[in-house]
C-alpha cells in the first residue's frame, strides 16, 4: 500500500493560464479588502464630522436661547436659565471661548464676582485674541477690586482693538479714576492714623554691669548706712517695779543692770 506524501513539483503541472486566472483573482480580493478597508475608515471620519456638526449645531441653538433669556427677560430666574443654557452647550463644544464669555457677563449681573473672573479667564484662554474677553475680564477684575489687574486686562483689549472707543474712554479711564482715588484714599488714611505709642517691654531695659565700680560704691554706700542704724538700737527696759529705762545698745550689744529682773519692750 502506498504511503501519502507531499507532492513537490506539483506546481509544475499547473498550466500557464490557471496560474495567471489565480494571481489575476488574488489582485482582485486584494482591492476588495484595501477598498472595504478605505471605505471603513472613511465611514468613520465622516461620521465623526457628522456627529461634530451635529454637536455645534445643538450648541448654537443652546447658545442663541441663552442669549435671548439674559437679553429679553433681564431676572435672576432667567440669568440662571441662560447659565444652564450655556454650561449644556459648553458639554458640546468646550471651546467656545463666547461661551464663556456670555457666562461672565452675567454673572457680574448676580453679582456673583469671583465665578464671573473665572469664566473670563477661561473664555481668554480658549481665545487669546478676542478683546471682547479681554475687556469682560477686566469688568469682572473690577468687581473684586483688583484695579491693577483689570488696567492690564483693558490695555490688552485696546491693544487687539486699538479703535474701540468703549475700551478707551469708559473701561479704561473708569479703572485709572479708580486708582486715583485709591491713591488719595491711602494718602489720608496714612496720615489720620494716631502716633505709634511706645511700649517698653522687660526686653527694652538695658542690662547693668553689677561689677562696674559706679555700683559698688553704691552698694558699698548703702552697706554703710544699714550698719550705722543697726549699730545703735533702742530699747525700753521695764522693770518689776515699774521703773522704765532707755537703753542704747551698741555694736556689740547692751548689756542690763545687774541683780535685777526686767521685761523687755521695743
Amino acid at each position: 500500500m502506498a504511503s501519502f506524501g507531499w507532492k513537490r513539483k506539483i506546481g509544475e503541472k499547473v498550466s500557464k493560464v490557471t496560474s495567471q486566472q489565480f494571481e489575476a483573482e488574488a489582485a482582485d480580493e486584494k482591492d476588495v479588502v484595501d477598498n472595504d478597508e478605505g471605505n471603513w475608515l472613511h465611514a468613520i471620519k465622516r461620521r465623526k464630522e457628522i456627529l461634530l456638526e451635529g454637536c455645534a449645531e445643538k450648541s448654537k441653538q443652546l447658545k442663541d436661547e441663552g442669549a435671548s433669556l439674559a437679553e429679553n427677560k433681564r431676572s435672576w430666574r432667567r440669568y440662571r436659565e441662560a447659565i444652564q443654557k450655556w454650561d449644556e452647550a459648553l458639554q458640546l463644544t468646550p471651546n467656545d471661548a463666547t461661551l464663556y464669555e456670555m457666562k461672565s457677563q452675567v454673572l457680574m449681573s448676580l453679582h456673583e464676582m469671583f465665578p464671573a473672573v473665572h469664566a473670563a479667564e477661561m473664555a481668554v484662554q480658549r481665545n487669546p485674541h478676542s478683546w471682547e474677553s479681554w475687556q469682560t475680564l477686566g469688568r469682572a477684575q473690577l468687581g473684586l477690586g483688583e484695579i491693577i489687574l483689570a488696567i492690564r486686562s483693558f490695555q490688552v483689549a485696546l491693544h487687539i482693538y486699538p479703535m474701540n472707543p468703549e475700551i478707551w474712554k469708559e473701561d479704561l479711564s473708569w479703572a485709572r479714576t479708580l486708582q486715583e482715588q485709591q491713591k488719595v484714599a491711602q494718602r489720608i488714611k496714612k496720615s489720620e492714623a494716631p502716633a505709634e505709642v511706645t511700649h517698653f517691654s522687660p526686653k527694652s531695659i538695658p542690662d547693668y554691669d553689677f561689677e562696674s565700680d559706679e555700683i559698688v560704691a553704691v552698694c558699698a554706700a548703702i552697706a554703710e548706712k544699714e550698719k550705722t542704724v543697726s549699730a545703735n538700737k533702742t530699747m525700753v527696759i521695764v522693770s518689776a517695779s515699774g521703773a522704765v529705762e532707755t537703753v542704747t545698745e551698741k555694736e556689740d550689744g547692751a548689756t542690763p543692770p545687774d541683780g535685777s529682773v526686767f521685761i523687755k519692750a521695743r
